[in-house]
């Protein structure tokens, strides 16, 4: 399946392990964050999959219209074209509303909406000329209340709904648009909410406890979903907030 595909916020977590996957179904990878460090680290991490020169990271922050249009830019320019955008980039913060500052509020919403928004909106005349798709990391918290996540339950909601409007305005273009909504996650930005509690293990317990499952996703049971949506199997699906939460949200 020889495709281009741009992953955002794929140095880490979730992005990291669908840019293996795709990888290894024959894919070149173009993965994008702000750290070039991390970003080198991630094809590090990636090992043979990375050679041939079928995965780049490009250094961009995409919380600033011009840097994703440069992105998408040197992207298509490298690769000669685009089939699949994957918009994982994003930020959690717990905060209570009447604690929450108007620079934490902008840093959510910058990341997590601005991100998706501008990648997608600069993205739109190549993925449009492959007939591609596009997947949005959102949440389930884009889908119900969380606790002290005003901000960032604003943020992934707003994700959903431009999902589903997206998937509106481009379906007569043959560009399909979904979005995954994991619960928690291991990944290294759960793992520091872990951290920062009194007793680690009894916060997993506890953060467990509440999915029917009895535990939190690992990062590839969300890839392989974002892969399903981007293939020929998914080719009937569109506008789909799909949930990836151990029945968190059933």
């Amino acid at each position: 399946m020889n495709r281009v595909v741009l992953l955002t916020g794929g140095t880490s977590g979730i992005g990291l392990a669908a840019a293996r996957l795709f990888l290894q179904a024959g894919s070149t990878v173009a993965l994008a964050g702000r750290s070039a460090t991390r970003g080198e680290a991630a094809l590090a991490s990636l090992g043979e999959l990375a050679l041939d020169g079928r995965a780049a990271f490009f250094a961009a922050d995409l919380r600033r219209a011009d840097e994703a249009r440069r992105l998408v830019g040197a992207v298509c320019e490298r690769f000669s074209r685009l089939d699949v955008l994957v918009n994982s980039a994003g930020i959690y913060l717990e905060r209570a509303l009447e604690e929450l500052t108007e620079e934490e509020f902008e840093d959510v919403m910058d990341t997590n909406v601005k991100g998706t928004f501008f990648t997608t909106q600069a993205a739109l005349a190549p993925l449009k000329e492959s007939r591609g798709s596009i997947v949005n990391l959102s949440s389930d918290a884009g889908i119900h209340g969380n606790f002290l996540c005003t901000a960032y339950c604003a943020s992934k909601g707003a994700v959903t709904l431009f999902t589903k409007s997206l998937a509106l305005e481009l379906a007569p273009f043959g560009v399909r648009v979904n979005c995954v909504c994991p619960g928690d996650v291991a990944t290294p930005m759960t793992e520091a909410q872990l951290q920062d509690a009194p007793d680690r293990e009894e916060a997993l317990r506890q953060m467990s406890g509440v999915y029917p499952l009895g535990r939190i996703a690992r990062a590839e049971e969300v890839a392989d979903i974002i892969f399903f949506l981007t293939s020929d199997a998914a080719s009937f699906v569109t506008g789909a907030a799909w949930s990836v939460d151990g029945g968190l949200t059933a």
